[in-house]
């Protein structure tokens, strides 16, 4: 299981563990694990005696969202093959905030970008003390667009607002205070605090959890079909332009891209 980029284990009492296993690049998904997390949560999804699911990463980062060198080799595929590709990435985060079952993410490293949106997509967040967190995309000429829905929802307007056009970094207590995390602890403590939120969900009727989960559902912004394939060909059509070429290409070579005056 160590070369796979998804482990999934079922545990006693009901519960799924799924953990990010990609730490060499920082837990950043491409198109297997895209294609992996989204054959694990459809399996839990259709579990019905599994009654929480739990999140984590292995290494040091959480997850830098979409893999880079994915990205960039993107720009040689079709339209249609781009646009396809973006669809499975939303997809993955609409099966992921409509689980039916009560989700944990813990996160125990920095998440950027689309790590932030599968944060945002969990139920209950636990994040480590010093764990930093931004919408990075506007910097390498991107756009946070599969992920909006589900983290504007999670930290109001006003902070999208504000995290998305500054890609600025900000820590585990602004990640609490907006919404993002919901308990922030010393990383010695995170384990025992993740045991004891699921502890309490699994003391509470299984029934009654999955229903709460379609109530607020239903009663929040629900992200449409239609909804997730417009962010989808938003984010297949700005990634290959010229932008965002030069943003992703100023990336790996190590400099500043060319927006950024006096400091090339």
């Amino acid at each position: 299981m160590s070369d796979q980029a998804v482990l999934f284990e079922r545990k006693t009492a009901g519960i799924a563990v799924v953990t990010l296993n990609r730490p060499n690049v920082h837990n950043a998904f491409n198109d297997v694990m895209i294609a992996q997390l989204t054959k694990c949560f459809d399996e839990i999804a259709k579990d019905k005696k599994i009654r929480v699911m739990l999140l984590q990463s292995k290494g040091k980062s959480f997850s830098a969202g979409a893999d880079l060198k994915w990205m960039r080799a993107a720009v040689h595929h079709s339209a249609k093959k781009n646009e396809e590709d973006a669809k499975k990435l939303a997809g993955l985060f609409h099966r992921l905030d409509t689980m039916p079952m009560p989700t944990v993410v813990r996160v125990q490293g920095p998440a950027f970008a689309g790590g932030l949106g599968l944060v945002a997509c969990c139920d209950v967040a636990l994040g480590a003390k010093g764990v930093k967190f931004a919408v990075t995309e506007v910097k390498l000429g991107l756009i946070p667009a599969v992920i909006s829905p589900y983290l504007a929802q999670a930290i109001g307007a006003s902070a999208a607002r504000q995290f998305f056009q500054t890609a600025e970094v900000f820590g585990a207590n602004k990640a609490k205070q907006i919404g993002l995390l919901h308990e922030v602890v010393d990383i010695t403590y995170l384990d025992s605090m993740v045991n004891e939120v699921v502890s309490s969900i699994l003391g509470n009727a299984q029934g009654s959890n999955r229903a709460c989960k379609k109530l607020i559902y239903e009663i929040g912004s629900q992200v449409s079909e239609e909804f997730r394939a417009d962010t989808a060909r938003q984010i297949a059509s700005i990634r290959s332009t010229v932008e965002a070429q030069e943003g992703i290409g100023a990336f790996f070579e190590r400099r500043h891209p060319q927006w950024v005056e006096g400091k090339q």
